[in-house]
């Protein structure tokens, strides 16, 4: 008789997390089964007494702060709090230099900010685990939390489709990432000038190949809602664009989420939204308020999915 193979452990120990295109399908994968052990267990374990993160806020902040500072004191470790007014980044010290100088203090970096490229320059200077907790072009701790949820209401990822409505931003890339990898249809539905960058939609196209998953990127946000199992919404302004505001108001004017719009979806749908919402533009209050929706579980899961990368990250 034969032995089964062993499965052989995945290790995430050391790495960077810039974006979801960085890790593998079984990876990914991997994170969402430790979120799920952890959030089951409670706060008993307390994997990383003793580490330090070090978090750099050049953006405004409420669920990413408090969700990694929370994390870490539940893990045993602890957390510092910077933004740009308090370090010497705000003052025009090198990415670089803060890199190597933190890389001596704490055991890892999260940083929320504008440029993709200063995270990565960040991370390439640094001798620890680099956490974007978001930038201009990714929000892969949000994605994480996305499919966490998508996992706990669906009860599986492979096969489900999910309709994002609106601006083809760094939640929708991470998303339209995430989806792929894992699985799930995705459509997003936006004005053609807003669809996300061209370069992203091809990756993702070749990885929903190899996953026999699709993806669709349209302009008609009724088809890209029918028979939706998930319908997931974000504001049409994000944080550096206030001066868009009213463009993008009249530009996004059909694309509000709604519930004549929901009723296309499956009766069973539910609706996710990153937060902050505005109510009355992108959504109704009718649907983000709604029985369907899961907007507070889904928020209350990126503190589960961050815990999981923290841990895997910074494991013994």
């Amino acid at each position: 008789m034969s032995v089964p193979q062993q499965t052989k452990e995945l290790s995430l120990k050391g790495k960077h997390c810039l974006t979801i295109s960085e890790f593998s399908s079984e990876e990914i994968q991997f994170l969402i089964d430790k979120a799920v052990e952890l959030k089951t267990n409670g706060n008993g374990q307390k994997p990383l007494s003793g580490k330090i993160l070090g978090m750099i806020f050049e953006k405004n902040s409420t669920r990413t702060r408090v969700s990694f500072e929370a994390g870490m004191l539940q893990l045993g470790g602890q957390a510092i709090y910077m933004n740009s007014h308090d370090s010497q980044l705000g003052r025009g010290e090198p990415v670089s230099d803060t890199a190597k100088v933190l890389s001596h203090y704490v055991d890892a970096i999260m940083i929320r900010t504008y440029s993709h490229e200063r995270i990565q320059e960040l991370a390439d200077h640094s001798d620890v685990p680099v956490i974007n907790g978001l930038t201009d072009i990714a929000h892969p701790c949000q994605a994480l939390a996305d499919v966490l949820t998508l996992k706990e209401q669906k009860g599986t990822l492979k096969g489900l489709k999910l309709a994002y409505v609106g601006d083809g931003n760094n939640v929708a890339n991470s998303l339209m990432v995430i989806s792929a990898k894992l699985g799930i249809d995705f459509v997003i539905a936006a004005p053609k000038q807003y669809w996300p960058a061209e370069k992203v939609v091809n990756e993702c196209k070749e990885i929903a190949k190899q996953t026999g998953s699709s993806l669709l990127v349209t302009e008609d946000v009724v088809a890209a809602v029918k028979d939706a199992d998930a319908v997931y919404s974000d504001v049409w302004t994000s944080m550096g664009q206030e001066e868009e505001n009213e463009q993008r108001l009249k530009d996004f004017s059909g694309y509000q989420v709604n519930e004549a719009l929901v009723n296309h979806a499956k009766p069973d749908y539910i609706f996710m939204h990153c937060l902050p919402a505005h109510r009355g533009e992108e959504v109704s209050a009718e649907v983000i308020d709604g029985t369907n929706s899961v907007v507070f579980e889904q928020a209350g899961n990126r503190l589960h999915a961050q815990k999981a990368l923290l841990v895997e990250l910074l494991k013994d």
